[in-house]
Order: C-alpha cells, then sequence, then structure tokens
C-alpha cells in the first residue's frame, strides 16, 4: 500500500492509502529536530496498533513537506526501514497544472497537492482554504491552472500570539463558542476566534469572487476546517482528505508514460 506524508509547520498527517481510499490516518506533532529512526519507530507504533507490520504493509512513499530538514529524514527513513525510494512532491514534478506565478517554485508542496486534488475531484473555478499554522487560499481557474492566493496567519498560531503578548488573556480550548456575546473571558476568547475567522474567510473569498467574476466553489482542509464550516456560507465542502490524495495524484501523474 502507499503511505503518504503531509509534513506542515505544526502538524504532520500520514494516510495510508489502498487503490485511491484512505484506510488509515494518524497525526502527529512535527518536531524540526526528529530523525529518521525516531520517524519510523512512530509509524511502526501506529501500524502496530492496527496488528500491522510497517515494512510489510508499505510498498510506496509520497511525501508533501514545508519543513526541509524533515524532508531529508523521511527520505532516509523510506530508505533505511521500508527499502523504497520516496516520491517528494517539489519543483521539477509532473503535476498536470500549469503554475501561474511569477516564481512557480516558492508555492508550497502541500497547496500544489491540493489544488491537484481539488480539480481532479471537484473540478474549477474553485477555492481551497488550508487550516493549518498558516490560512491559505489557492484559487484554480476554469481551465485547472493554479492562479495564485493568499496566505494568512493560522487560528491557533493567531491565537497563541495574542494570549502570549495580552498579559490578562489566558490559553483556551478551541472550540464551538456557545454564545457570541461571551460571559466570561473564555468565552469571548473563542467568539472572537471562531466568528472573526470565519468572517476572515467570507471577506477574502468575496474578494477573490469579484476578482475572478464568478463564485467558485470553496473547498475547506485541515484540522479546523469542520469547525469553520459551521460558521460561514461560503464554504462548499469539507475535505480533511484533500492533501493526501493530491499527494498521490501527483505521484501517480509521474508514473505515466
Amino acid at each position: 500500500m502507499l503511505l503518504v506524508a503531509d509534513v506542515g509547520n505544526t502538524q504532520t498527517h500520514i494516510g495510508l492509502m489502498d487503490e485511491g481510499d484512505v484506510v488509515g490516518e494518524w497525526r502527529l506533532a512535527t518536531v524540526r529536530h526528529r530523525t529518521s529512526d525516531e520517524i519510523a519507530g512512530l509509524l511502526q507504533g501506529f501500524f502496530s496498533l492496527q496488528g500491522t507490520q510497517l515494512r510489510d504493509a508499505v510498498d510506496e512513499v509520497g511525501i508533501a513537506s514545508v519543513v526541509p530538514r524533515l524532508t531529508q529524514q523521511w527520505v532516509e527513513m523510506c530508505e533505511k526501514h521500508l527499502g523504497v525510494e520516496a516520491f517528494v512532491v517539489g519543483p521539477g514534478a509532473r503535476t498536470g497544472m500549469r503554475i501561474a506565478m511569477k516564481n512557480p517554485a516558492e508555492v508550497g508542496a502541500d497547496r500544489i497537492a491540493n489544488a491537484v486534488a481539488a480539480f481532479e475531484k471537484y473540478g474549477g473555478p474553485c477555492i481551497v482554504a488550508d487550516y493549518g499554522t498558516a490560512t491559505t487560499f489557492d484559487v484554480i481557474s476554469a481551465e485547472g491552472d493554479y492562479m495564485g492566493g493568499a496566505i494568512a496567519p493560522g487560528i491557533e498560531v493567531s491565537l497563541e500570539a495574542l494570549t502570549t503578548r495580552a498579559a490578562k488573556l489566558i490559553k483556551v480550548e478551541l472550540v464551538e463558542p456557545e454564545h457570541a456575546i461571551g460571559k466570561s473571558t473564555t468565552e469571548a476568547l473563542q467568539s472572537g476566534v471562531v466568528y472573526g475567522f470565519a468572517g476572515e474567510i467570507e471577506g477574502i473569498v468575496h474578494a477573490i469572487w469579484a476578482e475572478l467574476g464568478e463564485r467558485a466553489q470553496v473547498i475547506a482542509t485541515g484540522g479546523l476546517a469542520d469547525l469553520m464550516a459551521r460558521h460561514t456560507d461560503v464554504i462548499t465542502a469539507v475535505d480533511p482528505f484533500l492533501t493526501l490524495r493530491g499527494i498521490e495524484i501527483v505521484m501517480r501523474r509521474q508514473q505515466r508514460t
């Protein structure tokens, strides 16, 4: 089976895929000094819980990473512990998508994977909103070209910065607010974050729609996509496996002759 890894700045999302279907998934904290042996040990732990061995189950690996040091550690882990050469989404990969950017190489691997998977499944024009360390908005044209997008501070990063810089504000769990009008500091923070970032996506999406001249569908992904989708009408679909599927699609396109 195929193991795919989306290595982000905060979390690493791992999926086990069988003929295009995600049959297992795990998330772990991204630790920049983690070694290839440690990665293998963590993965073996996940597979042991399912009653199988990592090396027996996996014969292909695809990686999209925005952390260069960990990219190398993942590649080394695949060679040393799986005996396979990992495919890494990056410059030079055949994506089947024209990147209409001033410098195509600067677009993150995860954003390319998202765009490819979104156009493959939903068609264009479409917008991908990915809630990660940053909140990214990627725009794909009706013809399937990657047009560019927007990058905003991530929800959890923004909340952490606020509570770190404000002496009387405490860290809170990011959950569904019971009220728009908070009756405590915790409730006020939860309301401000959720409704504030719901307003953010609406503002950015409406600006993109105006520039496109049409209402492109919006696909949300990332850990907080479900929460945000419940508080805005602009999100068309929530797809938690979008990046993982995108890695597989790009990987398969390298194998076509």
